[in-house]
């Protein structure tokens, strides 16, 4: 649970592999341990904006004036099939320091965070006082690896409706500690019915809203106890934060209902590597970092959305599927009065 954790909000290569450690990506130099981290860990931080940006309705009927609905939400995003997001291109012309030491100087496919490739080992060579330095590390695996082949993510979500078809919305997860790490979660979001506006809406088979939603998730990473690198304060911060624009139609019967619906979404996850490193091995040797690196990431992308409701008096349940770049299977449990 700790390393799915810290894999999914924290976002940092050493979470997804137990094979490498911080001092080995920070032998290449902070240059290189920047650039590698960045391709490493961009599939992954899309695919959590993916994730946090769906589950924001089940229907489009705006609920009237003082009705309410309090839901249970969880989320699971899929990259199993995802074979283009769980590889990158590592070219060592693009690296100062980091080369292969199998066909050195050639591109070849490497692990990203959400992949499986292991056994591949690079070298960072440099001349320290006229004698050549050399140090030799794998590349980290990812999630794949420890088959794991998806995101998860739950929260609570409440909605209420004001006048005039229009519905404001609320997510929460309260920060959670488990050893190292810490997870929290908010949002916000409004609906608005647009058939709620017309003359003919109570007899309407259909309604038609638009969503607008935003979601911000927050992790941290205690390094202090990880046995990486000598320093001081290591610990890693990430935000990963996205809005989601919809158009929804749903059905309006008394008992299960259909929804469908077209999505925009737009995000950006920033993760920062803060504290004091002194590198222990490589050309790098008593080398020392400070807040090395930080590295930010943007999505931008078009989902689509169809779900069910099924309504038990105050009681329902939906669960929906969301088609995009990463697909995410959402289920609620919901309780309120209209």
């Amino acid at each position: 649970m700790k390393n799915l954790l810290t894999s999914i909000f924290v976002c940092t290569c050493l979470t997804a592999s137990a094979q490498s450690d911080f001092n080995n990506v920070l032998s290449a130099g902070v240059e290189d341990a920047e650039t590698f981290t960045t391709d490493y860990m961009k599939p992954l931080s899309e695919s959590v904006v993916y994730n946090i940006s769906t589950g924001w309705y089940n229907t489009a009927d705006a609920k009237p004036l003082g009705g309410f609905e309090i839901s249970i939400i969880g989320n699971i995003t899929s990259f199993k099939n995802k074979k283009d997001k769980k590889t990158f291109l590592l070219d060592p012309n693009d690296y100062e320091n980091l080369d292969f030491v199998e066909n050195p100087g050639v591109a070849r496919e490497v692990s990203t965070a959400l992949g499986d490739i292991s056994g591949i080992e690079v070298f960072v060579e440099s001349q320290v006082l006229g004698v050549v330095a050399r140090e030799t590390f794998e590349l980290p695996s990812g999630l794949a690896g420890e088959d794991i082949n998806f995101t998860p993510l739950g929260y609570v979500q409440a909605s209420i409706g004001l006048i005039k078809g229009t519905e404001l919305k609320a997510r929460f997860l309260p920060k959670i500690d488990y050893e190292n790490t810490s997870i929290g979660l908010y949002g916000f979001g409004i609906q608005h019915d647009f058939t709620k506006l017309l003359p003919a809406n109570r007899i309407l088979p259909v309604a038609i809203s638009a969503v607008v939603g935003y979601t911000k998730i927050k992790g941290d990473y205690d390094l202090a106890d990880a046995e990486l690198t000598d320093g001081e304060n290591q610990r890693m911060e990430a935000e990963i934060g996205s809005w989601a624009f919809g158009a929804v139609v749903s059905t309006k019967l008394p008992i299960i209902n259909f929804y469908g619906g077209v999505n925009y979404i737009t995000g950006k996850s920033v993760t920062d590597v803060l504290g004091t490193y002194r590198v222990t091995s490589g050309p790098f040797a008593s080398e020392t970092y400070v807040d090395p690196f930080s590295i930010t990431e943007k999505v931008n992308g078009v989902t689509g959305t169809l779900g069910t409701k099924l309504k038990l008096g105050f009681f329902r349940l939906h669960a929906e599927y969301n088609l995009g770049e990463f697909n995410t299977a959402t289920v609620g449990i919901n309780f309120g009065i209209r």
